[in-house]
């Protein structure tokens, strides 16, 4: 799939000259500097769990659900997270529905690794009862629309920004975070029986989420000194190599991706993680924003389902 991405836009010699010699002046062809970031745009829905990012052109939904399972056998009290995408031909013409192609497994897996080996979210807390039942969480992503080729832009003849990973990523984080897993306790005879109690009573629980791993991608050029932040889709047409750094905003190297081209010196690399870094903690921020803003609503929406009968208590008292 990733040869059919790549040939499906084809730019001619000179636009491939002109966008490297405007690179050299620290001039992209969408009006960015090399080090700026696309607008992100971020939706967070009523439903608990459900986000949708968008990217530039490129649009993600992401859904997180939970189920209760067994555990591994090697990790008893641990809870289980796995992560699936969605290649819709409606997002992308070169997309094929069926079995996920190498760009859809890469995107997973550089978002699972990201959250897993940085250990972001709390599997332990997911434990309800050793060795017998955990909650499994699973991320759906979604690919809406990959930069302008979705269907539904006609208009649209060539494509914008496919940075998908980046998108993916962040509409992960955001449907994490929104999150509530209904609340569980044990009972029966032998207290070994889980018991599940709906929302209506007793309020469900948010997931325990330590940090937020971003995924930050660069692209590469012939030319050692030229780096970009978040390619787009001309760029990448042209571009040597890219990797995707994820980093939260403390600092810490959570993933490093390379899909392959060419070598990156170190001393490159080491620039990559300081702006990755700087990157991460406002999109962080931008993040957690939207998710407060996803708390007070949701609280007041509570409030008005239960409403108090102080005031009619009041009434009483004074007649």
């Amino acid at each position: 799939m990733e040869g059919r991405l790549a040939n499906s836009w084809r730019l001619t010699v000179n636009d491939k000259n002109f966008i490297k010699t405007a690179l050299l002046s620290e001039i992209r062809i969408d009006g960015r500097k090399p080090f700026e970031y696309l607008l992100i745009i971020m939706v967070i829905y009523r439903e608990d769990g459900s986000s949708e990012v968008q990217l530039g052109q490129t649009r993600v939904m992401g859904m997180v659900t939970a189920q209760l399972v067994q555990p591994y056998r090697d990790r008893p009290k641990e809870g289980i997270l796995s992560i699936f995408t969605e290649f819709s031909p409606m997002a992308d013409p070169s997309f094929e529905p069926g079995r996920p192609g190498e760009l859809a497994v890469e995107l997973g897996r550089i978002v699972d690794r990201g959250l897993r080996e940085s250990r972001a979210v709390d599997t332990e807390s997911l434990c309800i009862l050793a060795g017998k039942f955990v909650w499994a969480i699973r991320i759906d992503l979604h690919i809406l629309d990959n930069g302008g080729c979705s269907y539904s832009v006609p208009i649209n003849i060539f494509c914008g920004n496919r940075n998908l990973v980046d998108a993916a990523n962040i509409a992960a984080l955001a449907a994490l975070l929104t999150f509530r897993r209904p609340e569980c306790s044990l009972g029966g005879e032998d207290g070994q029986e889980v018991i599940v109690h709906p929302p209506e009573i007793r309020e469900p629980l948010p997931l325990t989420v330590h940090h937020l791993p971003i995924a930050i991608s660069f692209g590469f050029f012939s030319n050692e000194s030229i780096l970009v932040i978040d390619p787009t889709q001309n760029e990448e047409a042209v571009m040597g190599g890219r990797m995707t750094t994820t980093v939260n905003a403390n600092g810490d190297i959570c993933a490093i991706q390379k899909s392959g081209g060419e070598g990156v010196p170190r001393r490159v690399i080491m620039q990559c993680l300081q702006l990755a870094t700087s990157k991460a903690a406002s999109i962080t921020k931008q993040i957690k924003d939207a998710v407060e803003v996803f708390n007070t609503e949701r609280a007041l929406r509570k409030i008005k389902r239960h409403p108090t009968s102080t005031g009619d208590d009041v009434r009483e008292k004074q007649n």
